[in-house]
């Protein structure tokens, strides 16, 4: 296998077959392609697409570059939910408690933030001693006892996805279909799923702004998914605003650890979590209707149930056991803390979410290169949703940065992401379709 005729066929548009996409991709997982030969391969599909075919065998070929998981023991439905990623989107966090509480084991296989989004592994190390690449026999130990564990790929699970993915982050080759869905699918293979709920953003926060091509994108997980014999649908949901009122690493675990307790009821992160609860307890066959899951949902979390299982989970994996009750002790705050003015009194009627979401890796929340280290405190949070009446002056948010020019900065920022009018603005469902 020569790399670079791959890359070329590729570039020039012609349709690979298995074969040439199984050697590229152990090649790949082996370590004998540079990130050049990765980044041109990321490339080329970006600008030439890929059959569905080739993104069957793309799918496959990540899956099988390590092991696959096995669930024999555990008498649950195995479940899961993925999101193509937004800004303020902790959903995972609480989804998965919520669902283990309910009755499914969720082995939740999640990434680190890409471009301008949070990822799920950054904002669980914020917890000192979490440890997200636990060994094989800890995270099955822990899906079994606690219900659920949300941890980062290991080398031995889907590797190949694992450089690909870090790759894509730094050559703007994130918002690629085919590339998208194998990475997705690769690890959710290999996770050994029966069932599988997939939250399709759309909107000027999400990798897809067009609705047309978010359906695309849905349509293309959902049927390479159940082709692979697992039980998939998607919601398209909105990502035209930041979905949580935080946005960031240890502001949202604490944005996580306040909606467990009860405190985000009636926000469009709430309606969002008991919808994807409500799907997969349906897709598993544990509710017999989406009001019955409904119902059960909402009592894991109002019952305590819900932060029970995420406790057991953080203590299971390395963090303090008494991170529910006492959040202050163990999530670092960040120097300075500034609130956002309104610059003129009306209605929140629009923002740049995307916008909102670069901030944060200004601030030092996210990464530009691969290897670079976050500073975990920093973000926004107590962001105001739109529909929100401020006077002039009001504060829109709150800035957590490492000092006071970066505080300055983000602030000034943030201002100029949100735009304010004197009309009020219709409000859009957070949940838009079903496929």
């Amino acid at each position: 296998m020569i790399p670079q005729e791959i890359i070329r066929r590729k570039r020039d548009g012609e349709e690979l077959g298995p074969a040439d996409i199984n050697s590229f991709i152990a090649a790949l997982a082996a370590g004998q392609l540079s990130e050049g030969q990765i980044g041109a391969f990321a490339m080329a599909v970006w600008f030439k697409g890929m059959s569905r075919e080739e993104i069957v065998a793309l799918t496959l070929a990540m899956a099988d570059s390590g092991d696959r998981l096995r669930w024999a023991d555990i008498d649950r439905p195995i479940a899961d939910k993925h999101s193509t990623g937004g800004v303020g989107d902790n959903v995972s966090l609480m989804l998965a408690p919520i669902a283990a509480a309910c009755g499914l084991a969720v082995p939740m296989i999640s990434g680190r933030g890409l471009g301008h989004t949070g990822g799920t592994l950054d904002k669980l190390e914020s917890i000192p001693g979490y440890m997200i690449t636990p060994d094989a026999d800890l995270f099955h130990k822990v899906v079994k006892e606690a219900g659920c564990a949300i941890i980062g790929q290991t080398g031995a699970l889907a590797p190949a996805d694992g450089r690909l993915y870090a790759v894509r982050d730094v050559t703007a080759t994130v918002d690629s279909i085919p590339l998208i869905t194998a990475s997705i699918l690769s690890k959710k293979l290999a996770a050994g799923l029966e069932t599988l709920v997939l939250d399709v953003k759309v909107g000027n926060g999400a990798f897809m702004a067009d609705r047309a091509q978010a359906e695309i994108l849905a349509r293309s997980l959902v049927e390479v998914a159940n082709g692979a014999g697992v039980k998939t649908s998607a919601l398209i949901t909105d990502m035209n605003q930041p979905l949580a009122d935080s946005a960031g690493n240890a502001v949202e675990m604490r944005n996580c650890l306040d909606f467990l307790a009860g405190g985000k009821a009636e926000t469009r992160l709430q309606a969002i979590v008991l919808a994807f609860a409500a799907e997969m307890l349906v897709k598993s066959g544990i509710a017999a209707s989406s009001g019955e899951a409904d119902g059960m949902a909402r009592r894991a979390l109002s019952s305590g149930r819900a932060a029970e299982v995420f406790a057991r989970m953080v203590s299971m994996l390395g963090g303090p056991t008494d991170l529910v009750e006492n959040p202050e002790r163990y999530l670092a705050r960040a120097p300075v803390e500034k609130p956002v003015p309104a610059g003129r009194s009306g209605w929140l009627s629009a923002c740049d979410a995307r916008g909102i979401g670069v901030s944060v890796i200004d601030l030092g929340g996210g990464r530009r290169h691969p290897k670079d280290r976050i500073d975990h405190r920093v973000g926004f949070s107590e962001l105001l949703p739109l529909g929100t009446r401020v006077n002039a002056g009001d504060p829109i948010a709150l800035v957590h940065a490492a000092d006071e020019a970066a505080a300055e900065k983000a602030a000034a920022a943030l201002a100029v992401h949100y735009r304010i009018t004197e009309e009020k603005p219709e409000q859009a469902p957070v949940i838009t379709g079903l496929i």
